[in-house]
């Protein structure tokens, strides 16, 4: 297969290098210093968890190539999206897929379809994957080969769709989890996602100097919110996800990775890391959560409120790390 993967961050860089073991013919749109890297250098990611380096060898390019790809994965931080709609719609490719956090997916699938010369096909995907950058590689953690979420905004796609990337990631191991409702998914991962975030503002962009009353209450307001998007009828995705935060053996494990997310190098790179880099995103991500959250006002979620006003507020977050409020 064909792929593009248009941005070159933590994400985008550990989903070429699988594409590139599947035996794809893949080209990575970089810009600025880091594409001058991967030209000189190649793609060299140090996977954490695994203690090895791999170094890979996609084309680069810095701008959308006149030729046709059939598939293209858009993976930059949400709040960047926005900028690239015009190159999703002008890359000649029947599928384009923005991976990651979104809160307005289904108005970036109008926009990119409205602005396309041919017919295309949107999914939204959400890898499972974290690390750092550096300057002249990437540092990933991950579980296993890693995993990504993905359908259309409220269906599954196609059997035949499905096939074919599933053969795009053939013989790696990494695997594709399909969701019937990846708007429900995306908002549901912001109710997971936030109340970690801000602990991590609230202890100065490390959980190592969390407590484990704090870990507690993270735990406690991703379920007041679960119970709160349940109440409104949203469909929670993954299906049963909101029961890792109800007790039994979900709600061991659970526990155990907010753990290790407090005290270990493994927990700083999968919260902390993307938390210190990307503050405008979830200032994003925080909005549109508080948008949802706006349908049912008089729905009390405690721990929730208290987590959050323990934290700075954004301006001095993103002054603390190197961001500005978005749209600035």
């Amino acid at each position: 297969m064909k792929v593009l993967v248009y941005g070159a961050g933590v994400i985008g860089c550990y989903l070429t290098h699988v594409l590139c073991a599947a035996g794809n013919d893949v080209t990575l749109l970089a810009r600025g210093k880091w594409k001058d890297t991967l030209e000189t250098r190649g793609l060299e990611i140090r996977h954490h968890l695994q203690r090895r380096t791999t170094l890979d060898r996609p084309r680069i390019i810095g701008a959308i190539p006149d030729e046709r790809f059939d598939a293209a994965f858009a993976v930059l931080p949400y709040h960047q999206m926005p900028d690239i709609l015009g190159d999703l719609a002008a890359v000649d490719s029947p599928l384009v897929v923005p991976v990651g956090n979104n809160f307005s997916p289904a108005e970036m699938e109008r926009a990119i379809k409205a602005r396309s010369k041919a017919p295309k096909t949107v999914l939204f995907g959400f890898q499972a994957t974290a690390g750092e950058h550096q300057a002249e590689r990437i540092v990933c953690e991950r579980l296993g080969a890693g995993t990504m979420d993905i359908g259309a905004l409220h269906a599954l796609p196609s059997r035949d769709l499905r096939l074919s990337l599933e053969a795009a990631f053939r013989g790696t191991g990494y695997r594709l989890h399909w969701q019937s409702d990846m708007e429900a998914y995306l908002i549901c991962h912001a109710a997971a996602i936030l109340p970690i975030g801000y602990a991590v503002y609230a202890d100065g962009g490390d959980l190592r100097a969390s407590t484990p009353a704090q870990r507690k209450a993270m735990m406690a307001a991703s379920r007041e919110a679960y119970d709160m998007l349940a109440a409104q009828g949203l469909p929670i995705r993954p299906v049963g996800d909101d029961g890792f935060y109800r007790g039994g053996a979900k709600y061991a494990a659970m526990k155990l990775l907010y753990f290790l997310m407090g005290k270990t190098e493994m927990g700083d790179l999968i919260a902390c890391a993307h938390c210190r880099r990307a503050s405008r995103e979830m200032e994003l991500i925080d909005e549109g959560f508080a948008e949802v959250r706006a349908k049912t006002p008089d729905f009390p979620m405690p721990a929730w409120d208290a987590l959050r006003a323990s934290m700075p507020p954004w301006e001095e977050i993103h002054r603390t790390y190197g961001g500005t409020r978005p749209g600035a």
